[in-house]
């Protein structure tokens, strides 16, 4: 039987490819025939990535923040390694700052990565020559956006708002046969989670393991399921949709 998931002779685009969701997305994807492009500000921790991977991958230093430079690189990438297939877009950040200390520019910077590079990313891979259709685009987010966690005010905001963005943009670019999505992981034992649970009290980082009844996520949990979406068999006929996938923890509640 043949693999429905099988992405051999696609091309797509991982950001965050460096640590954490980004690089367990890369593997992969590599894993089921798909050839990449990896991006992140860290080219030290993409080359390890790429060198982790069984096939030659492009490795493309880039500060995504940036929106408006966005459509021009991957105009660009594309013009030099081949339109893409899809785009999974890992990268963002994470910063835990009660309400009273939260500046304008903290804010900012999280809307910058979470959000906007996410619409700049979109509005480049629609462009001619960039976007092989059928296309997919999913979005990283996380279950942040749907309960109120204190500290994460710019975080949770930025995730909301890539959600309501992805189901605009999907409704949008559903005529030129692009799929956009949007996957909210729950807590997921990568790098960034690990700062994060040493930042807050023992006894908080404690009450959200025990939320989630079928224990913390993995990588290749998120991972998998943005493969499923990418596939042209799998994922076909799935666009503008938010897939929670948090080991069982909206159930449960938080506070």
């Amino acid at each position: 039987m043949n693999n429905p998931m099988d992405l051999s002779g696609g091309h797509y685009l991982v950001t965050g490819a460096s640590s954490g969701i980004g690089r367990g997305t890369a593997l992969v994807l590599d894993e089921l025939g798909a050839t990449l492009v990896l991006a992140g500000r860290r080219e030290d921790e993409l080359a390890k990535t790429a060198a982790a991977l069984s096939r030659p991958a492009r490795i493309e230093k880039m500060d995504l923040a940036r929106m408006s430079d966005l459509p021009s690189w991957l105009k660009r990438v594309a013009a030099e390694t081949g339109p893409l297939d899809g785009i999974v877009h890992c990268a963002g950040i994470q910063v835990t700052t009660p309400l009273r200390y939260i500046s304008e520019q903290q804010f900012q910077n999280t809307l910058d990565v979470n959000l906007k590079s996410a619409v700049g990313l979109a509005k480049g891979y629609r462009q001619k020559g960039v976007c092989r259709t059928p296309g997919s685009i999913v979005f990283i987010s996380s279950i942040a956006s749907l309960f109120g966690i204190p500290g994460q005010t710019a975080y949770a905001a930025s995730k909301a708002g890539l959600e309501a963005a992805c189901r605009c943009i999907a409704s949008e670019l559903a005529r030129e046969n692009i799929r956009v999505n949007t996957i909210l992981p729950g807590l997921v034992r990568t790098e960034m989670t690990e700062k994060w649970v040493q930042i807050v009290p023992p006894e908080k980082a404690a009450q959200l393991s025990a939320t989630h009844p079928l224990g913390l996520g993995e990588v290749n949990d998120i991972a998998y399921t943005a493969a499923f979406l990418l596939g042209k068999k799998t994922g076909r006929w799935i666009s503008g949709a938010s897939i929670v996938i948090d080991g069982g923890s909206s159930e449960c509640l938080y506070v």
